[in-house]
Formats: C-alpha cells, sequence, structure tokens
C-alpha cells in the first residue's frame, strides 16, 4: 500500500488526516533548537501508575503554553511555562505552514533507546472533539509506530527525522493509537514537541 501523495506526503488511510514533512527545518536550524531546546527547557520526570505500580515516566517531559492552563494525561497533571522566544518562533513557523492556532506544546527528550511512550492516543477532553496535533523532531530519528483501533491490517511506521514535522488532525485520535517503542539499538538523543490547543 502506498501510503504517500507526492512533495508533502500525505497519508491514505481511514479515518484519519496525516501529513509528513520531512524537512520543516534543514540541517542548520534542526541543531540550533535541538541544543538551544536540551540546555533551556525545564525538564521534569514524573512518577505514572500503571496497575497499581508506579514508575518513573520513561522520558523527560514539559509543558510550555501562551496561557496558564494546564494538561492532564495518564494521571499527571503538567503546570505550563510561559513560551520561551525560540518555541514561540517554532510555533508560528508550524501556524504558518498548517494554517492552525495552538496553545500550548508538550515536550518529550527522549534520552536513550531506553526512553519510550506507549500506545496512546492525544485525545483528552481538553483538546477538543477533533484535535490537531503538530508534531516536531529533533535529533535521533526514531520510528513511529500507529495502528487502527478496530482494522487489524492498518499498521503502519514512519521515521521521524531530524527537522521533521508530523501533523494529525481529523478522526484520527479517537481511531488510531500511536506509539514511540523501546529500541536495544545504541542511539543518541531525541526532542519531540508536540503543539497542540487546549480548550
Amino acid at each position: 500500500m502506498d501510503l504517500f501523495s507526492a512533495e508533502k506526503k500525505h497519508f491514505n488511510l481511514p479515518n484519519a488526516e496525516l501529513l509528513y514533512i520531512e524537512n520543516f527545518y534543514n540541517a542548520t536550524n534542526a541543531e540550533y533548537y535541538f541544543d538551544i531546546l536540551k540546555k533551556t527547557v525545564n525538564w521534569q520526570q514524573d512518577d505514572i501508575t500503571l496497575f497499581g505500580k508506579t514508575y518513573k515516566q520513561p522520558r523527560l517531559t514539559s509543558l510550555y503554553a501562551n496561557n496558564s492552563k494546564p494538561y492532564s494525561y495518564s494521571n499527571i497533571t503538567m503546570q505550563p511555562t510561559i513560551f520561551t522566544s525560540e518555541l514561540q518562533q517554532i510555533k508560528s513557523d508550524i501556524e504558518q505552514e498548517v494554517e492552525h492556532q495552538f496553545t500550548s506544546v508538550l515536550l518529550n527528550l527522549y534520552r536513550n533507546g531506553n526512553d519510550s511512550n506507549g500506545w496512546h492516543a492525544d485525545n483528552e477532553k481538553a483538546l477538543g472533539k477533533n484535535p490537531v496535533i503538530a508534531s516536531l523532531s529533533f535529533g535521533e530519528t526514531r520510528p513511529f509506530h500507529f495502528k487502527h483501533r478496530h482494522i487489524k491490517d492498518e499498521r503502519h511506521k514512519i521515521n521521524l527525522n531530524h527537522g521533521s514535522l508530523l501533523l494529525m488532525r481529523g478522526e484520527m485520535q479517537h481511531y488510531w493509537l500511536h506509539q514511540i517503542a523501546k529500541t536495544k539499538k545504541t542511539i543518541g538523543e531525541r526532542i519531540n514537541l508536540t503543539f497542540r490547543t487546549i480548550l
């Protein structure tokens, strides 16, 4: 199955609108943003409770916004920090490309192959009926796996490269799950920014 069309890669999928731009930022700009975000973001590692047991979340996270609205997921409530000038510039660049306004960004720092994000959907009520999620990647390439909740054969993956942008919208968060899986390979750090609108 050919998932892609031309230049901006549109995925041909049921119940989803998915767009991938491999070189949203060139290598120079991507490296600049990776370095500055790694150094200046207020990274934290929250506890997460699964089946009655509490673990450290297998990645570092941070929330920034242009307001004071918190964001809750997986029994974690994050309080935002006001956008830095760099995050504001990135937000503006993405908004110009996708013609959608965002209020917040959830950042993830994957330190190595042991850091991951299990199967989930970004379907919290605070994100609205059909959330628009813009996912920007800097650093190590990691495969993004996604599968349909009801159609068994609809399982795919795409490598999210340094400087790439993935846009998810439409009904995708209702019908699809996605993950960044662990790997035993020796790999470097990856920073992922997921811009969203918190109502």
